[in-house]
């Protein structure tokens, strides 16, 4: 009986685990998210919105398209020190320049 409260345990978490693996989004997909997300009235440019914004599109990063995902990347890593206390204001620049980029990409894929 042991063995077989085991064995369909194990099975129980195996298919709650593949059931858990999310699958990839198309970048039509993608862009749609990101899309609803930046025209969202509750961003900001400052400290608190470029949190909010960063918690958004860290889910959707996670299960972006292949071409997408380097453009939110460089968001997250602006995002993210832009919302430091004390941002690294070279490292900020660097960041910023990848930012633009990645707007330029984002605006070529889903324009």
């Amino acid at each position: 009986m042991k063995k077989l409260t085991t064995v369909l345990l194990a099975a129980g978490l195996l298919v709650s685990a593949s059931a858990c693996s999310a699958t990839k989004l198309t970048t039509a997909e993608t862009c749609d998210r990101v899309k609803n997300v930046v025209s969202s009235p509750t961003g900001g440019s400052d400290k608190y919105g470029m949190i909010r914004l960063g918690n958004q599109i860290r889910p959707i990063e996670a299960v972006s398209s292949d071409e997408m995902q380097p453009v939110l990347q460089a968001i997250l890593d602006f995002t993210d020190e832009s919302a430091k206390e004390h941002p690294d204001t070279a490292k900020l620049q660097e960041l910023q320049a990848e930012y633009q980029k990645a707007g330029t990409t984002f605006g070529q894929l889903c324009g």
